[in-house]
């Protein structure tokens, strides 16, 4: 399994030149954004995102200009999107720092991220990326329409897996194929960029499906759970399974802990026990490693360089990653 400095290796350069790139197109007159922007470049993640676009766009062709621009376009929207989502989540935390909206509260969070919204479509027009501009409108609707539709059914605890499917398809798939597409378009591959979208589609359903799955514990640690989806009553694929294959009594007591006893740690930890027991981890695990060897099928015939066999490894640390 390659760790992360091996999956950066190809794309190092390119990387440290997209950060400067990327600070540079977040510069205000304004001193508050400023200091807000800065906030937020310091306590930036793993940059996977980043790390898709370039290895898919240096596997496909030359990194240019216009890669560079993509990945500022996706991280642009990529972080507007997390301004918002603590809003209407009302988070305190991301990544184990305050939020912008816990600092700064709610009204100055959301006009950040308006004015980051507003930066990928300046940044879009003034370079004339009109087919750019067009594969990310593209993933905005897509990401907001996926919350809607979970907040539409998340009162409800009778969803199919093919809802469930649809919902992470839009908020975490969209993002990830909005990424693959966007590089093959970076570097003139619109011949392959369907597949590299359906790529990058699989990739999000398989790393939103991990994500359901460390709330049951890791690996490692499994019966060690935070428990949080329960708490927060989401419907995942773990539970969603359960509940569709379980015996009368044990659905029952699912709805009953997850509608009435989801505050209630000795509950929660049951529910966890039962999801468990019931083989939804299991189900989920198959299901997400048959999705990523489909992702995978996609890259079968574009030929073997040190960026592919990066995005390869990046592809299988989304999926063994421990946290």
């Amino acid at each position: 399994m390659m760790n992360v400095n091996e999956i950066l290796a190809p794309i190092e350069k390119e990387m440290l030149e997209f950060e400067l790139k990327f600070q540079a197109n977040m510069k205000s007159k304004v001193a508050l954004l400023d200091k807000i922007t800065h906030y937020i470049i310091k306590r930036k993640g793993k940059q996977v995102r980043p790390m898709f676009l370039f290895l898919t766009a240096k596997m496909l062709g030359e990194i240019n200009e216009k890669t560079y621009q993509a990945a500022t376009l996706v991280e642009l929207l990529h972080t507007a999107t997390l301004v918002h989502d603590d809003v209407v989540d009302d988070a305190n935390e991301r990544r184990g720092f305050f939020s912008v909206n816990a600092l700064w509260k709610n009204k100055v969070a959301v006009l950040v991220g308006d004015f980051m919204l507003s930066k990928v479509l300046l940044l879009s027009v003034e370079n004339k990326n009109y087919r750019l501009l067009e594969i990310i409108s593209k993933a905005v609707q897509d990401m907001s329409e996926g919350e809607l539709l979970q907040i539409e059914k998340a009162r409800k605890l009778d969803i199919t897996e093919e809802i469930y499917f649809e919902i992470i398809r839009q908020k975490t798939g969209s993002l990830i194929a909005t990424v693959c597409e966007v590089a093959a378009a970076s570097v003139d591959r619109e011949d392959i960029s369907a597949d590299m979208q359906k790529f990058g589609e699989l990739v999000g359903l398989a790393f939103q499906i991990k994500d359901d799955i460390f709330d049951y514990g890791t690996e490692n640690d499994i019966g060690k759970p935070t428990g949080l989806d329960i708490r927060e009553r989401k419907m995942t694929l773990p539970l969603i399974h359960t509940l569709s294959v379980c015996s009368k009594e044990v659905k029952r007591e699912l709805i009953y802990i997850v509608k009435n006893k989801n505050e209630d740690t000795k509950f929660v930890k049951r529910a966890v026990e039962l999801v468990i027991q019931s083989g939804g981890i299991k189900y989920a695990t198959e299901k997400m490693n048959s999705i990523i060897q489909e992702a995978l099928a996609l890259l079968k015939d574009i030929p073997n360089s040190e960026a592919k066999k990066s995005l390869i490894g990046l592809v299988n640390y989304t999926i063994t990653r421990t946290k």
